[in-house]
């Protein structure tokens, strides 16, 4: 008779969970942004160039080296930072100068952020500049972009590809 409470029990307090799991994976509903509203999403990972010179080693240089260490150029690691600029409808909405991750300061600049901006039709500038600091920018797209209400749309860099891409699809303009 015990061990048919016990099983009893079991069943139900397995029943109570799955259904506590049950309610709990439908409500609250969370919304990422507001059902009337759209999102550009700005999300990358860049590298910089190079904060010195490479310089040529000398043949001294060259042979104090262990063999297995042995090249003939050193270049500094340290990276300069990337200055990124997001402008939408004449409106700068993100400006940043992302310094470069890594204990050494060798690693790819990052910027992953959201924006919540009215549906409709917007021109949407974005320019990257690996020199931050220089003037100007050296990278810079323009798109004319039409946003429905609850929309994503993305704006990528990749330097290989040519610089920006815009959409889900993530195609250059």
């Amino acid at each position: 008779m015990l061990k048919v409470l016990a099983i009893v029990g079991q069943l139900m307090i397995y029943g109570l969970t799955a259904l506590i799991f049950g309610v709990f994976s439908t409500h609250p509903t969370y919304r990422a942004f507001p059902e009337d509203k759209a999102q550009i999403l700005l999300s990358f990972s860049h590298v910089g160039q190079r904060k010195g010179e490479c310089r040529k080693l000398t043949r001294e240089e060259i042979e104090a080296m262990a063999a297995n260490m042995r090249r003939t150029e050193l270049c500094p690691r340290e990276r300069l930072p990337v200055a990124v600029e997001l402008e939408l409808s004449g409106e700068i909405i993100y400006q940043d100068v992302l310094q470069p991750t890594g204990l050494s300061r060798d690693g790819a600049s990052q910027a992953h952020r959201r924006f919540t901006v009215e549906p409709g039709a917007h021109h949407l500038v974005a320019r990257l500049s690996e020199k931050a600091g220089a003037e100007g920018f050296d990278y810079q797209d323009v798109m004319d972009i039409e946003l429905e209400a609850g929309e994503s749309f993305i704006v990528d860099f990749r330097s290989e590809m040519g610089g920006f891409l815009f959409g889900p699809n993530r195609e250059r303009h």
